[in-house]
């Protein structure tokens, strides 16, 4: 696909949320994107497959600006991502707006990356405050039902140190979405639990699929891909090397390489 589409896509329902074109990223001498091409639709979840340096999580944080592409387009919901084009010529935002954009993608990291000296409660609560300036009280009402719905109801006075690696994974999750985002990106968020409480973490992101939330996974987890997603993208050295519905491309991939990964982690599970 050309690197330079004729226009933004238009503000319709048939528009995808996330919209990636040609897309390239480097890290100094090495390419780690090499040319993706994605579309996600709202209400789907996209799980992203693909051996360690395949550029799975460079991807992601590409979508979420916390990564400048070096060529190609990304758009979340019709917006070039850290981006603006005039006059023929594009222009990189400013910290401040690209931090707005920011603001409507909810991500979940590895590591679960909570403020240590705040109670699971607080940690909910901080952002809706301070970035959206919502009233406190309100900001603590939605916080409560967020940490119920998460199943953490009797842990809200806890602090990090004090919750299990699922517990603070499935915090986290409940503060992404106290921003109310349109779309939810997750980095291998059970890669760091112990396998007891991998569980846990993914009951949780099953109900939110089931509710129509529109997520990018990274993970390594092949059966909740198979049962969960919409699409199945699996990615190695840089490129989509096949996408499609999980029964295709879980359960009969048509590329060797999609083959190869698959038999090398069935034979690790």
């Amino acid at each position: 696909m050309s690197a330079v589409p004729g226009a933004l896509p238009g503000a319709d329902a048939a528009r995808p949320l996330v919209r990636a074109v040609n897309v390239h990223k480097s890290f100094g001498h090495v390419e780690v994107l090499k040319g993706v091409d994605l579309e996600v639709r709202a209400g789907e979840v996209v799980c992203l497959l693909g051996p360690s340096g395949s550029g799975k999580t460079t991807f992601l944080r590409c979508i979420n600006a916390l990564e400048r592409i070096d060529g190609g387009r990304l758009w979340v919901d019709g917006e070039l991502v850290g981006l603006r084009e005039r006059g023929g010529r594009l222009h990189r935002l400013t910290a401040a707006e690209i931090a707005r954009q920011r603001r409507d993608i909810g991500m979940v990291f590895q590591r679960f990356n909570l403020f240590p000296h705040m109670t699971a409660l607080e940690n909910v609560v901080e952002a809706p405050v301070l970035v959206r300036g919502q009233a406190r009280a309100a900001a603590r009402e939605r916080a409560l039902a967020l940490l119920e719905r998460v199943g953490l109801a009797d842990r809200v006075h806890n602090y990090p140190a004090q919750l299990s690696g699922g517990q603070q994974q499935r915090v986290a999750i409940a503060r992404a979405l106290a921003m109310e985002p349109k779309l939810m990106l997750f980095d291998e968020p059970t890669s760091a639990l112990d396998p007891e409480l991998v569980g846990e973490v993914l009951s949780v992101m099953r109900e939110l699929a089931a509710e129509g939330t529109t997520m990018v996974v990274v993970t390594h987890e092949v059966a909740f891909a198979r049962d969960v997603a919409d699409q199945v993208v699996f990615m190695d050295g840089g490129v989509v090397v096949e996408h499609g519905p999980p029964g295709q491309v879980i359960g009969a991939p048509r590329h060797e390489r999609t083959r190869a990964f698959l038999t090398r982690v069935h034979e690790g599970g």
